[in-house]
């Protein structure tokens, strides 16, 4: 069969799910309907915020709903109506099982590891604040389970000693994307073999990640707090308290080295901003201190030095 013979519902709300989206678009998928969040209002004027995935479908004219429940009574018939052969889900809620069941082929999930590791809401984050060296992407079938069902395709990449979240996570929304076409593809012309996934690690998980997850631990190795706070940046970004106060670390520079201080004091060493971890110095570089914008580490001692 045609992959552009496939009727396809997509359900995604970022970014990331946009490029999905675009590319599947742009490669002649047939996309019979767009399924996304609701606009909410969003910034200090509360203006009503469009999702990524709303914005490309508007500007190409696809067909589009914004359910507030998923178990709503005309949304399942709006969608019933559509007659999808396939449906693909990119960073999107949860979906009830007579949703994910609906159409013939089942439901498609792209997710950003390599399954069974790092099963949850934050894979990438996760993965860069461990410390690995490498990650990937899956695609894979709906099941009762989150992130449990059989695997389709995936995609290994690498992760820089240095690189952030947010830098991965861009290389990864346009390889995902690609994997998915690639997916769809292989499912059109019966070219793929599912497999069963194995028993996941103990220790990778990827659970959602809330405010009190992103308060710095300096009882940490420098290793353990670099990864840490390159695994939460730009977003939602890792924090310590400094004179009561919350300060952000976007970007940092570690210094392994014997100390003599506490793990958790600051001090201002040649200029430079730094604190103290088990084996070594973490030298903050991008900051954001509460209530001010985010400054060169640089710009804020001088601040604290004049005070």
């Amino acid at each position: 069969m045609d992959y552009k013979d496939l009727r396809i519902v997509f359900m995604g709300t970022p970014d990331f799910a946009r490029a999905s989206l675009q590319v599947l678009h742009e490669a002649g998928c047939n996309i019979v309907g767009v399924i996304t969040a609701p606009d909410k209002p969003a910034g200090r004027g509360m203006k009503m915020h469009h999702s990524a995935v709303k914005t490309y479908a508007d500007e190409h004219n696809l067909n589009l709903l914004q359910p507030e429940k998923l178990k709503n009574h005309d949304f399942l018939h709006q969608l019933k109506e559509l007659k999808a052969d396939l449906q693909v889900v990119v960073a999107f809620r949860m979906l009830p099982e007579h949703v994910w069941k609906m159409p013939p082929m089942g439901t498609v999930n792209l997710h950003a590891s390599l399954l069974p590791d790092y099963r949850g809401a934050a894979p990438i984050n996760w993965a860069v604040m461990h410390g690995e060296e490498k990650t990937g992407l899956t695609t894979f079938k709906l099941k009762h389970d989150i992130d449990t069902g059989n695997i389709l395709l995936q995609k290994e990449l690498p992760i820089a000693p240095d690189e952030t979240a947010g830098e991965l996570h861009d290389r990864m929304m346009y390889s995902g994307a690609e994997l998915l076409l690639e997916t769809v593809i292989g499912l059109a012309e019966d070219t793929i073999i599912e497999q069963v996934q194995a028993k996941p690690s103990s220790e990778k998980h990827a659970p959602k990640i809330f405010t009190d997850t992103c308060r710095i631990n300096w009882n940490h190795s420098v290793e353990e707090v670099y990864n840490f706070i390159r695994g939460l940046s730009p977003f939602p970004t890792a924090y310590t308290i400094l004179h009561n106060k919350i300060l952000k670390i976007y970007s940092a520079e570690k210094e392994i080295i014997p100390i003599s201080d506490a793990p958790g004091e600051y001090s201002i060493e040649k200029g430079r901003l730094r604190f103290t971890c088990t084996n070594g110095y973490i030298y903050p570089k991008i900051i954001q201190a509460e209530g001010k914008k985010k400054m060169p580490a640089e710009d804020f001692t001088r601040g604290l030095r004049l005070g």
